[in-house]
């Protein structure tokens, strides 16, 4: 945002001086009477105007502060009485395996042994008994903001390079170092600066371009067919991959990432004049690729940032991949949050449209993994889980919403 600066001229002050030293001044004027003020209450004397219109030692008071969430009543939330929430129930016990250690978490998770899991009521009555509803706002006092969608990927890939296998997904350097500002300023929780030693030195870590320009040799993971759908797992952050030697399937996972800032390609694509702002999605980014393939590699290296993966065994395909909270996502009743706005693993309440029917979608959900692209009080991305329904509406998922955090009493 640019900042707009204007001088301001020479005080009266000075130019009746400067007035005063080129001569004797004239006789004074002849006294006229004084206005008397006007006792209407409603009216306010303005105060005296400087030469640009600016009032005159009268400091510009500093924006009043939004607070970034304020407490309501359950009664405030759109559809909360109509929210089956038998379907939030296990993500909500998800979230108090991890949560439950914290003491203002254990009274909620522990009461939760005492609730009928099949009993919707008694359910909502275990919330409103301990939990406050928190609307959260902007700086700027907006209560809405973006709510985004992503799925858990299916790619095709080999153990060894080979036909159509060339495009690798790597494992964590081992020259890639993590270190945990907050253990010597705790002011800056969850900040933490990844790069690579260069002597004594800590400089930044590879970007996108240069990974792809100089490969991370002996690193591979495993070997996918498709460099566009590679880049999409990264997106989403974790995938599975149907191993073609052997037909197994596996899950990927994200272990690290390279320090760099997430940076949206469809954004870059709007303001290059490729796409209108009002027709972004996954669809139409890779149909762009699809059509300018000769750009592909420059259009991907417009985001610096890279993951990298670990591989999981995936004994049940029902289950999600973890989020960042360390416990599965639940499709349709977990979320992605800014951290540092939204406390992880607590239960919110989302009010938002579906993608692809604009019907409302009103319910509990938890806020139980973060993402690169994942910024503000008022913004949350949308697990909606594996397979085609998934990918297309996480996809196309860029609907408005109001978000309310529920918060221990």
């Amino acid at each position: 945002m640019q900042t707009i600066r204007r001088s301001v001229p020479a005080s009266l002050s000075v130019v009746a001086l400067l007035l005063a030293a080129c001569g004797t001044p004239p006789p004074a004027p002849p006294a006229r009477p004084q206005p008397v003020p006007s006792q209407r209450p409603d009216i306010v004397m303005p105060p005296p105007v400087g030469p640009v219109g600016i009032p005159a030692d009268v400091p510009t008071p500093p924006p009043v502060p939004v607070p970034p969430m304020t407490p309501v009543s359950f009664e405030t939330l759109p559809g909360w009485q109509q929210d089956d929430l038998r379907q939030a129930w296990p993500a909500y016990l998800a979230s108090c395996r991890v949560l439950a250690k914290k003491p203002q978490w254990s009274a909620p998770c522990a009461a939760t042994a005492t609730v009928d899991a099949g009993d919707s009521g008694a359910i909502r009555r275990h919330f409103e008994t301990y939990f406050v509803p928190h609307q959260m706002r902007m700086p700027d006092g907006a209560d809405s903001g973006l709510i985004t969608g992503y799925y858990e990927p299916m790619l095709r890939g080999a153990r060894k390079r080979g036909g159509a296998f060339q495009t690798p997904l790597y494992r964590v350097p081992d020259d890639l170092i993590t270190v945990d500002l907050a253990a010597a300023y705790p002011t800056l929780k969850n900040m933490r600066l990844r790069g690579r030693l260069v002597g004594k030195t800590v400089v930044p870590y590879s970007t996108r371009a240069e990974i792809e320009r100089a490969p991370l040799s002996g690193k591979e993971l495993v070997w996918v067919d498709d460099p566009v759908e590679a880049f999409f797992l990264e997106v989403q952050g974790s995938g599975r991959v149907r191993i073609d030697e052997s037909g197994e399937t596996v899950r990927i996972a994200f272990a690290d990432q390279n320090g760099h800032p997430y940076k949206v390609i469809g954004r870059w694509l709007v303001e290059q004049g490729q796409l209108p702002a009002d027709g972004v999605s996954a669809q139409s980014i890779k149909a762009w690729i699809a059509a300018n393939p000769q750009r592909r590699q420059e259009l991907l290296n417009v985001n610096p940032s890279y993951i990298f993966f670990r591989e999981e065994r995936l004994p049940d395909p029902n289950i999600g991949p973890k989020g960042a909270l360390g416990v599965p996502l639940t499709p349709e009743r977990s979320v992605a949050v800014d951290p540092t706005q939204v406390p992880l693993g607590a239960p919110l309440f989302l009010s938002t449209t579906h993608p692809t029917t604009s019907a409302p979608i009103q319910r509990l959900m938890m806020a139980q993994d973060t993402g690169g692209a994942i910024r503000g009080a008022v913004r949350a991305d949308f697990f909606f889980g594996f397979g085609g329904n998934a990918a297309e509406y996480a996809g196309r998922m860029k609907q408005r919403g109001n978000v309310w955090v529920l918060l221990p009493k």
